[in-house]
């Protein structure tokens, strides 16, 4: 007995040894290894991170600036701080030694607080004493280029891989990318031969061409250049038949498109003159593309109509001219994610073409108070407001902007058009040799200054001042689409920070209660304030203020139903926590005991059938 108790105690150590053994082993053999058991994949790399890692060609240096010690005081931004550096060490890991790590915590008035600030980092101050938290990330490559995200904000946490993506990309790729512009508007200013002065660059342009090295396409242009990132199509209308071609073929090799359409383009439009009706030359091009687009039909939207200038200079509300909020925003792409409003004016709508092959999804889009009006309606119209007269919406909602992607087919199938002369050596293609990523917008005023900029004068000075996102939305775009297919396939994932559904779910249906049990409460003291109204009126001797048995019998009958009332309020509330503390209690048992039961008893069974395979396999031995 004694000898079998020692055995067992015996066991028991040595098996504790094991683990203490293992778990040595582990953290040193082991480093950097991990299963992602998360819904979402948050800590698993997608597939076109880990190629835009390896397309790295010379070591890049990220620098985490964050202060880790005051973000102790904040537990979820502790965690989400800490998820953001594991992120980055998984990074790191990937990388294969072409990026270096550093995580710094920058102390007041440190080094490390001035290198912070030298490279983009912004310190958000927590105190009159001056002191700042850092929560960023800067890059440096080896020709001395440098990019930063300045503040990792928890509310884009969703797009937490695809920021830091672009960082390392742009690092790795540090010249401007080839932008193609064409437009039909007035972008890029000029001589205007009515006023006779010279016509500042919208302002939209202007940022463009300080951010990427933007060429204007000429309009007879027969071939796009080869290493052009985005082409931005604005109003293309006129285009010649080479062009259209052209743009074809872009098509058809994989590129980057950022389209404008318009039904009704009041831009381009001389002053007191009509604009002109039937949009652009590119309807059939996008037909192709798996996008269907009515040049002869503009949007009107009650529900997010914007002031106007009326006749005789009163503002009305304009249906045609709209002013779109977060709700009618996909959050769920970073063109359009984050973005306050955007205004837009006479635009079309798009939807996708059945069996194109393409994707089709919605970045913009109107409310259900809302209908198609013909352009050719307001092409004469002086005051739109009068289209609110007898409004009648259809219920639908209509897209705006979309992205499209995949691999499309040729708009011309047959060949080059007739009369098109291609350069010598230039290759047809007549099938998608890579798929096509598109941003296409059904209005192009939305670009305009008198949209989305106010024009101040400070001191001789002319200061542009925004007062909606439509020039964000525009340098995202760009931003997006000029970088790589792998880049752009890093979508938005789901938020690091979870909710409790089932308390959620349990406070609602709680608080429900609640709210009936109030609702009842206050019907009844209406009631009992109109009886005592009304027992005040039949008093005998209205002088007195003594109040008659009647009112204090209905009065101590009010008190005793309030108290009532009030202790099943208090037993619902109790209920609440009692829930929730149940609920609470049933995780950590899972948690504790459960979970770990059942890896124990794993790991038992899987020993017992080795040492049962074990037994099998031993060969019998026969005494002599």
């Amino acid at each position: 007995m004694m000898k079998r108790s020692t055995l067992g105690w015996g066991s028991v150590g040595a098996l504790a040894l094991l683990l203490i053994g293992l778990t040595i082993i582990f953290n040193y053999v082991l480093t950097g290894w991990q299963l992602d058991l998360t819904q979402n994949h948050l800590y698993t790399l997608s597939r076109g991170t880990r190629r835009i890692l390896k397309g790295i060609p010379e070591p890049i240096d990220l620098y985490f600036f964050y202060s880790r010690k005051a973000a102790d005081n904040v537990p979820q931004l502790r965690a989400y701080g800490d998820h953001v550096e594991n992120f980055l060490r998984e990074i790191a890991t990937d990388a294969d030694g072409k990026i270096r790590l550093h995580i710094i915590d920058p102390r007041p008035y440190s080094v490390e607080e001035d290198r912070a600030a030298e490279l983009g980092v912004t310190g958000t101050p927590m105190n009159a004493a001056g002191s700042k938290f850092y929560f960023g990330l800067a890059g440096t490559n080896s020709t001395n280029g440098h990019e930063a995200i300045p503040f990792f904000n928890p509310q884009k946490q969703r797009f937490l891989e695809y920021d830091i993506a672009k960082l390392i990309y742009r690092l790795a790729h540090p010249k401007k990318p080839l932008v193609e512009w064409y437009s039909a508007l007035p972008m890029s200013g000029g001589f205007n031969p009515q006023s006779g002065q010279m016509r500042q660059p919208w302002l939209v342009y202007r940022q463009a061409a300080q951010l990427y090295d933007l060429h204007t396409l000429k309009p007879g242009a027969a071939v796009i250049p080869a290493d052009t990132r985005v082409l931005v199509l604005v109003d293309p209308r006129n285009l010649p038949p080479a062009t259209r071609f052209a743009i074809d073929q872009y098509a058809l090799a994989g590129g980057h498109i950022i389209a404008f359409v318009d039904p009704l383009a009041e831009s381009a439009a001389a002053p007191d003159t009509p604009p002109a009706v039937g949009g652009p030359d590119l309807a059939r091009l996008l037909a192709s593309w798996g996008v269907r687009f009515n040049p002869e039909e503009v949007i009107a939207d009650r529900s997010l109509a914007l002031n106007a200038t009326g006749p005789g200079g009163a503002p009305v509300l304009d249906p045609v001219i709209l002013g779109l909020g977060r709700a009618q925003m996909s959050q769920h792409d970073v063109v359009t994610a984050g973005l306050s409003n955007v205004n837009i004016d006479t635009a079309g709508y798009l939807s996708p073409i059945k069996g194109a092959g393409t994707s089709f999804a919605p970045l913009l889009w109107s409310s259900t108070d809302a209908k198609p009006v013909a352009a050719q309606t307001l092409a004469g119209m002086f005051d739109p407001s009068g289209l609110l007269n007898g409004f009648k919406p259809t219920g639908k909602r209509y897209v705006f902007g979309a992205r499209v992607s995949g691999k499309v087919k040729s708009a011309f199938p047959d060949g080059p058009p007739k009369g098109v002369k291609l350069p010598a050596g230039t290759k047809v293609l007549t099938a998608a040799v890579k798929p096509l990523q598109l941003l296409v917008f059904a209005d192009s005023d939305m670009l305009s200054d008198f949209l989305w900029v106010r024009h101040l004068d400070l001191f001789g000075q002319t200061l542009a001042e925004a007062w909606a996102s439509n020039g964000d939305l525009v340098l995202n775009a760009l931003d997006n689409l000029s970088g790589s297919n792998d880049l752009i396939s890093v979508r938005a994932k789901a938020g690091f920070t979870r909710p409790f559904t089932r308390v959620a779910a349990l406070r609602r249906a709680a608080e429900a209660r609640y709210r009936a049990q109030q609702q009842q409460l206050q019907k009844e003291l209406r009631q009992t304030e109109q009886q005592l109204t009304l027992l005040q009126t039949k008093r005998d001797n209205k002088s007195t203020l003594i109040l008659s048995p009647a009112q204090q019998r209905e009065i101590q009958h009010f008190e005793a139903e309030r108290v009532t009332i009030r202790k099943r309020l208090r037993a619902v509330q109790a209920g609440l926590v009692h829930s929730i503390d149940e609920l609470g209690t049933e995780l950590k048992v899972i948690n504790i005991i459960v979970m770990p039961a059942v890896f124990a008893l794993a790991a038992l069974a899987g020993a017992a059938l080795r040492r049962r395979r074990r037994g099998t396999a031993q060969p019998n031995r026969e005494h002599p």
